[in-house]
Parts: C-alpha cells; sequence; structure tokens
C-alpha cells in the first residue's frame, strides 16, 4: 500500500510539473475516478490522492453509454430525449412533403451515431418510430388521436420499393453493425479486431453457433447469417472460412454434397484445416454410403483446384464484382426486393412539386381521406 502512495504521488508531481511546463491547466477537483475490480477502500484512497471525485459505471464516453454490461433502456434516455425535443411546433407549419422531409433528414438520421456501435433495444426503436409517425403524420401532436394514413411498413420500403424511403431502424442497425463483421474477416489493421481474434479465436478457430465475448460482439454475432448470406471469399490462407458452411465455391458444400456432409466428422473445420488433412478420407466417418462416395470424389477434384496462399489472408467480398461492404447496399439487401406498378417510379421522378407527388403517392395507395370530406 505505501508503495502504491509513494507512485500515485510521483504521478501526481510529474502531472503538475507537465501543467507548469506546457501551461496546460490540469484540474483533479472535476476528475472522476471510474472503479473496474477495484476494493471500495482502495478506491477511496486513490481518489483522495489524486483529489477527484469516484463515479460508477456504466458512464457517457464520446456520447455513448460506456459499462462492461450491456446497456439499459434508461441509458439510451439522452437519444430518446433529443428526439423528441425534435418533435417542435415547426411541423404544423409544413405540408406533408416537408414532414417527410424531416423525418428521413431529422429523426431517422439522430440514431445512427449509437447504431453503428450498439444494438438499439426494441423499446428504444419503438419510441422514436413513435416521434417520426408522429411528425409525418399528426405534425408535432406526439399524443394524438388521428390514425396513420398508410401502414408503417410500406412507409419504411425505399420509394422504388413503392414506399416513401423512410429507414427501418431495425434493418438499419443491423446494417451497420454488420461492417465490424466486415472489419473482422478481413483482418483489417484495428486493435478491437486483433484482440478478438487473438483472444477467443485463436488456434484456426471461428465464429460459429456459440457466441463469446462481451456483449457488444455477441450482438454483433447474431448477425452472422445476414452477413454471409451476400459475402463471397476468394480463398488465400483459408484461415477464415468454414469448409462446409461458408460460399467459397458458386454454393456452400453443405448444400452441394448433403449426403456427403451427414458424414463429415468435423462440421466446423476450416478449409485451410482440410486442406492440410493429408487424407481427406479422415474427414469423414466411414463407410460412406454409395451417393456420398460419388459426392466424395467431385469435393475431392474441387479442392485440388484450390490454391493456398500462407502469406496472405482471405479476402470477403459482396455483392458481386469483388466489392466492398457497404452498409446501404446491405440495407437495400436485407429489405428485400417486390414487383410494384411502374407508376410509383414515374412519380418521383416527375418535375412536380414535392406536395404533389406525395398527394399522387397517397391517391394510389388509396389513403386519401376523400369520403369523409364528401361527407361533410
Amino acid at each position: 500500500m505505501e508503495g502504491d502512495l509513494v507512485q500515485l504521488f510521483f504521478l501526481k508531481t510529474v502531472l503538475s510539473n507537465f501543467s507548469q511546463s506546457t501551461g496546460l491547466k490540469v484540474n483533479y477537483n472535476k476528475s472522476l475516478m471510474l472503479p473496474i475490480n477495484v476494493p471500495e477502500q482502495r478506491l477511496k484512497l486513490l481518489a483522495n490522492t489524486f483529489g477527484c471525485q469516484t463515479g460508477t459505471l456504466p458512464f457517457t464516453y464520446l456520447g455513448l453509454p460506456l459499462g462492461t454490461t450491456k446497456p439499459r433502456i434508461i441509458d439510451f434516455l439522452p437519444l430518446v430525449n433529443k428526439c423528441e425535443r425534435r418533435l417542435g411546433g415547426i411541423s404544423d407549419l409544413l405540408n406533408q412533403a416537408g414532414r417527410l422531409q424531416v423525418t428521413n433528414a431529422v429523426f431517422s438520421s439522430l440514431p445512427t451515431y449509437y447504431m453503428c456501435t450498439l444494438e438499439i433495444p426494441k423499446a428504444v426503436i419503438k419510441q422514436i418510430d413513435k416521434f417520426r409517425k408522429s411528425c409525418l403524420w399528426r405534425g408535432n401532436n406526439a399524443n394524438g388521436t388521428g390514425q396513420p394514413k398508410v401502414a408503417w411498413k410500406l412507409v419504411c420500403k425505399d420509394k422504388s420499393e413503392g414506399g416513401l424511403g423512410i429507414i427501418d431502424l431495425k434493418t438499419q442497425n443491423q446494417a451497420l453493425l454488420m461492417k465490424n463483421l466486415d472489419k473482422f474477416f478481413n483482418k483489417k489493421e484495428i486493435p478491437w479486431v486483433h484482440m478478438v481474434w487473438e483472444k477467443l479465436y485463436s488456434n484456426n478457430r471461428l465464429p460459429a453457433h456459440t457466441r463469446k465475448g462481451s456483449f457488444w460482439w455477441r450482438s454483433i454475432i447474431k448477425l452472422l447469417p445476414l452477413f454471409k448470406g451476400f459475402a463471397q471469399i476468394q480463398i488465400n490462407n483459408g484461415k477464415t472460412c468454414f469448409l462446409w458452411h461458408d460460399q467459397w465455391q458458386t454454393r456452400t458444400l453443405e448444400e452441394s454434397y448433403p449426403q456427403l456432409y451427414s458424414f463429415a466428422k468435423n462440421k466446423s473445420i476450416t478449409l485451410h484445416k482440410a486442406l492440410a488433412t493429408e487424407n481427406c478420407v479422415d474427414l469423414f466417418n466411414l463407410p460412406l454410403s454409395l451417393a456420398a462416395h460419388q459426392q466424395f470424389t467431385l469435393l475431392q477434384q474441387s479442392m485440388s483446384l484450390v490454391q493456398i496462399n500462407n502469406q496472405m489472408n482471405d479476402v470477403w467480398t459482396f455483392f458481386g464484382n469483388n466489392s466492398v461492404y457497404s452498409s446501404s447496399k446491405a440495407y437495400k439487401r436485407l429489405m428485400g426486393h417486390q414487383q410494384i406498378e411502374p407508376a410509383f417510379h414515374w412519380i418521383w421522378k416527375s418535375p412536380c412539386q414535392p406536395k404533389h407527388k406525395v398527394l399522387c403517392w397517397l391517391l394510389l395507395n388509396d389513403r386519401l381521406s376523400t369520403r369523409k370530406i364528401l361527407l361533410m
């Protein structure tokens, strides 16, 4: 304990001398000490030594809740309150097209900073959607009784898909978080990428159905099936690619050789480890069925064509033509595609005013309140 005090006083002296030499003022009274696995008695000693206050986790860092556990709904209240403050009286002065623009430019953009890093709880998304619906259909009256003219699911479709182009926050959250999987599998030169690989997936292991690690990493791993649904792999060393489950050919081997897959000893083996096996027969439980043996012959031919380059990492590409990951493209892919009437295409390309375009869109969806007006 005495040695700790000597080191702390020495550090405080160094900081004081640094502030005097550089002219930068160090205010210890406004400093906050946050404990991580530190006994309360030791925390008080450290706080008194430095002359600062003590705090608790979670706390806000760079605008985001930071802690060792998953953020609670109450930790997202600053975001919810910020959205509520934007629901001002100006919405009543705008027409339907103006409200649509405010909804897209303001309310749909405010959660983006959070969604790039954290999985937003459903309750928070529901509350933000309530503000967006109010802005679009009821102006600034969040507690109004008027019913929306169009279902929110249709409104959130892209304009080319027959909707109004309002962002679906849940899908957008998934598309933004999957960018972390792109960085992870391509082994970008980022500190957290190296740390996760070394801590959780050493010895040629890969993320699979079992989720481990921090709450942040587990929330990202949940998106792995969606991520691999439109990812393709350019094989180099084969260490980031499953032999059976990943699309290193036109289709996964699980789909191409289902009978042979049922005889596999290790269904989560990497391509690198499979190619390093001297005899491919050792990968399967013998004896094989006739259909499995025929597929085994085809598998041997496919694996013989693979050229391994241990000096380079595998490259994961997306959306064809060796394209890099794009959150906007991933969002469109996740939202899906459907056939719509050609009239919905030329509405938004016409030279009419925006308010006329929205009116025409409501007309095509049979959502104008003309019957109620005629009854009056």
